[in-house]
């Protein structure tokens, strides 16, 4: 019989699943690789969870990293506060810190994609001192989204479901009836054939279907614009930079990757031409690759235990 693919204790051989206290919520992990090793943090994003990041974590882990991917807030089995406040940008990265510091840290490379990768543009614009690389999978640097939004009407076409999810109740109920379908449509339509397999539909069908999590989910979109981050006084990003970019993303003009690696002190990018916004699902072996390229060598990193993971 094979594993179930929605539990990581079974399909990723020395994975376990775990949970951290953290900026005063409970947060779910899968945790791989020595506990000695350097650490980093997966940072999913919409409408994705740990599970987004199941073809990176064991290479990241054989690799001599410490890998911790989180459901975070509001996702999956991790903790999902009521209102939209909850899921400002300063609570995202306050959790981030909380996950380091959790992991007996004080910084960890950071590889995040869709709001994941916002998540860590912030971090590293704000916290840079947590952040001992940065990678970046399809989101922009904030400043330089923020320019698109403003002035390019086809950025801001494709960036209408934003609004869309301004609505109260109304996203909700359309992404969920019937069985979910809408949701799964917009992923296969936007991925490459073949992409996300039935099997894997299941998993996300599952994730969604926890109580509370599609509002959670909807609920960053809402603070987004609700509770707008502050702004950026110095935008520089300084810890080394991957941004990492599938050049045929329904979502996001790629205009945007290359100005985002102009916004970095040290930054590199990886264009996939032939991938769509699911970079890391559609090409994993290349994109594993030149991920490693970029950390370089983790035992020439300082080792230290972690405590509990």
């Amino acid at each position: 019989m094979p594993a179930d693919p929605c539990d990581p204790e079974l399909f990723l051989p020395g994975a376990t699943s775990t949970w951290l206290e953290v900026n005063g919520l409970r947060l779910h992990a899968v945790a791989a690789g020595p506990t000695d090793g350097p650490l980093i943090l997966l940072l999913h994003g919409f409408p994705e969870f740990w599970f987004g990041w199941r073809n990176q974590i064991l290479p990241l882990a054989e690799a001599g990293y410490r890998v911790l991917a989180p459901d975070q807030r509001g996702y999956n089995w991790s903790d999902k506060p009521a209102g939209v406040r909850a899921y400002r940008a300063a609570e995202l990265v306050a959790d981030v810190d909380g996950l380091i510091r959790a992991s007996g840290r004080s910084r960890a490379t950071l590889i995040g994609h869709d709001w994941g990768a916002a998540v860590a543009w912030w971090t590293a614009i704000r916290l840079p001192s947590l952040v001992e690389r940065l990678v970046v999978m399809n989101v922009p640097h904030p400043r330089v989204m923020a320019t698109a939004v403003r002035h390019s009407w086809e950025q801001r076409l494709r960036s209408w479901y934003i609004l869309y999810f301004q609505l109260p109740h109304l996203p909700e109920i359309g992404l969920r009836l019937p069985g979910w379908q809408p949701l799964e449509r917009s992923m296969h339509s936007s991925a490459q054939r073949g992409t996300f397999s039935p099997e894997v539909m299941r998993c996300y069908r599952q994730a969604w279907s926890q109580p509370g999590a599609m509002t959670a989910m909807i609920n960053w979109y809402r603070a987004l614009l609700r509770h707008r981050p502050e702004r950026l006084a110095t935008p520089e990003v300084l810890p080394p930079t991957l941004v990492s970019w599938g050049a045929r993303d329904r979502f996001l003009i790629s205009s945007m990757a290359a100005e985002s690696v102009a916004q970095c002190r040290d930054g590199e990018l990886a264009l996939f031409e032939d991938a769509t916004h699911w970079v890391q699902h559609e090409e994993p072996e290349r994109v594993n690759q030149r991920i490693l390229r970029f950390l370089g060598n983790p035992a020439e990193r300082t080792k230290v235990v972690l405590p509990g993971l």
